[in-house]
């Protein structure tokens, strides 16, 4: 038996008399949250119910027994209001609507009946810190002077230079080129700037304006009404800027450079921020079932993060550097171990994410050449290309070792398929602004967002439900699908015991059973130096194989393999990952809660 080292302990997760069953009285566990599985769904890509080449909220409903196999406690949809889809959604028209392409209403509701049923909760998409241009108080805003309380709800200003011609200060968009845009007012004459961090589609709200503040508690109280579990917080950092705007030399996303570093970015982390969460955990406190906030918040380094989930805040908080984390065990130790040690400062539960809408898919991003960045711009036909059976391998390996880990774990759509990025999609099909904004030079975020395959011998993959009826050009589905993704559909794995699916389906329902979400960790001393990575949760025994060459393994029974050949001769393979059950003789001591 490998020497076990108590290194750190999430003794501050819910104990396992708190656990959740969704098939046992959800709502009514006590801070479900702290040892979630939560899987987004991007309903756009999901599943098209109609057969018009777009996923919608009634295809959600049809497949939540689906979503119930991997044993998961919430679904998270991405943006599905009103909107003219500039961003993907993320450019809101209307907060307190389904978009016609989704559905309605009535769609909403009864997926939350549907999901309830079942014991998954539902979760929404909160786009906070900007909306859409063609959003009714925007398009007021643009209609009053300046100066007047429409233009208030937003950040407006006069240009600088010679005759206010240059922006009022030098913020870069996320998107590429200035986060400014110049409005002309209605005798034809040019007139003041709005501020928009993203696509010049999406101004940023004036959240120094308390009548902004309230429009959004509003809206808050719209959807907790409607039986939502809580919201998804989006660019949760941003909301305040530094008073004056001044000039910042660092990275258009806020993130640390030479010389610039991140926790000085004037539009990113204000310390004001925080009174507006504290406000909003007042108003979930106010209904029933634990409902929750998770920030996306992309602020380092991490003990400067937990700021956004301590007590009075937000429940969670997506954990970037995990995602991020390179293939090696060196690494990974060490974010795990920070992570852990930074959200337990705070009484907060640690979340690990390995892919979503705005990344690389992993299985896509382990495969890549050493060497090649991992950024989330996409993959090209001209760039370099993964090795698909190396990157299919790490990503199961990967995701077997996270779901061990204790806390809460964000799935994306799609990864418990084993799916990759679209990396040869045509140009003239992409459709996110980055794209555009770049002239090309930054690809997008579309590969990842491909729609799913659920029917291997169909049209569509079976993404469309009139896969056997509908013409090909009602059926076309919004992005294009890859011809290679037969293999990768849900119906051919559902029926493979040695897929990824089934591979996702057994270890979250063994997560479930041996409470490993609400447990602790331990480092195993034997492997510290090694390019394994090996830890105690429980009973549970996990190593990692982030080497070129076999390891061995110690005592212990398998029950459950990234790979078949995993265990053979007691060894662990390059790129593979298992559960060891303890024997009952061990004389490990778990570390005390």
């Amino acid at each position: 038996m490998p020497e076990i080292v108590p290194v750190l302990s999430s003794d501050r997760l819910s104990s396992p008399a708190s656990f959740h069953d969704p098939l046992h009285a959800a709502w009514g566990d006590a801070e479900w949250w702290r040892s979630s599985v939560i899987y987004q769904v991007y309903p756009r890509s999901f599943r098209d119910s109609n057969g018009d080449g777009t996923g919608d909220l009634p295809g959600v409903l049809a497949e939540l027994d689906r979503l119930a196999e991997l044993s998961v406690d919430a679904v998270w949809l991405s943006p599905f209001y009103p909107s003219p889809h500039r961003d993907g959604g993320y450019d809101v028209a209307d907060y307190c609507d389904v978009d016609p392409m989704f559905g309605t209403l009535a769609d909403f509701d009864a997926l939350v009946a549907g999901a309830d049923r079942l014991g998954i909760r539902i979760i929404v998409d909160l786009v906070p810190n900007h909306c859409s241009s063609e959003h009714a108080l925007f398009q007021a805003a643009l209609a009053a002077p300046d100066g007047s309380p429409e233009r208030s709800m937003f950040i407006f200003s006069d240009g600088s230079g010679c005759g206010g011609d240059e922006p009022p200060n030098n913020w870069q968009s996320h998107f590429g080129g200035p986060a400014w845009t110049r409005t002309t007012a209605p005798d034809g004459s040019p007139g003041q700037w709005y501020l928009h961090l993203f696509d010049s589609s999406q101004p940023d709200f004036n959240w120094d304006n308390p009548a902004v503040r309230e429009e959004f508690e509003r809206i808050l109280r719209f959807w907790l009404d409607r039986g939502v579990a809580g919201f998804r917080v989006d660019v949760a950092h941003a909301l305040i800027k530094a008073k004056g705007l001044p000039d910042w030399g660092g990275r258009a996303d806020g993130g640390s450079s030479e010389g610039f570093p991140g926790s000085d970015a004037p539009m990113f982390g204000q310390d004001e921020i925080h009174e507006i969460y504290r406000r909003w955990r007042g108003i979930l406190a106010e209904y029933d079932g634990d409902r929750i906030l998770c920030a996306e918040a992309s602020i380092d380094p991490l003990p400067r993060l937990t700021d956004w989930v301590r007590p009075d805040e937000m429940h969670q908080a997506f954990n970037f550097a995990y995602l991020h984390h390179p293939w090696n065990a060196h690494s990974l130790r060490h974010v795990i171990s920070t992570s852990l040690s930074a959200f337990d400062a705070v009484d907060a539960t640690t979340t690990w994410v390995l892919s979503n809408h705005d990344v690389v898919r992993h299985a896509s991003r382990f495969g890549l050449p050493e060497g090649t960045p991992r950024g989330g711009d996409g993959i090209g036909g001209s760039d370099a290309q993964p090795d698909t059976a190396i990157g299919l391998a790490r990503a199961r390996a990967a995701s077997l070792a996270m779901f061990a880990l204790p806390g809460g774990i964000y799935l994306y759509q799609g990864e418990e398929l084993g799916l990759p990025d679209h990396t040869a999609m045509p140009e003239d099909a992409r459709q996110d602004p980055t794209f555009a904004r770049t002239g090309g030079e930054r690809l997008g975020r579309d590969g990842c967002r491909v729609p799913l395959p659920w029917v291997a011998d169909t049209p569509t993959f079976g993404f469309g439900a009139n896969h056997g009826g509908a013409s090909d050009e009602a059926s076309t589905p919004w992005l294009p699908q890859p011809e290679e993704w037969s293999s990768y559909a849900r119906d051919r794995q559902s029926v493979d015991p040695t897929s990824t699916l089934s591979l996702y389906r057994e270890a979250l329902q063994l997560r479930r059973d041996l409470l490993l979400g609400a447990g602790s960790l331990s480092w195993s001393r034997e492997y510290e130096t090694t390019d394994a990575v090996a830890f105690l949760n429980g009973e549970v025994m996990v190593v990692l194989n982030m080497g070129e060459f076999a390891v061995p393994l110690p005592p212990g029974a398998i029950i459950v393999a990234s790979t078949p050949e995993a265990g053979e001769n007691r060894m662990l393979p390059p790129n593979a990952c298992v559960w060891l059950m303890l024997s009952p003789d061990s004389t490990f001591a778990p570390t005390p809660r």
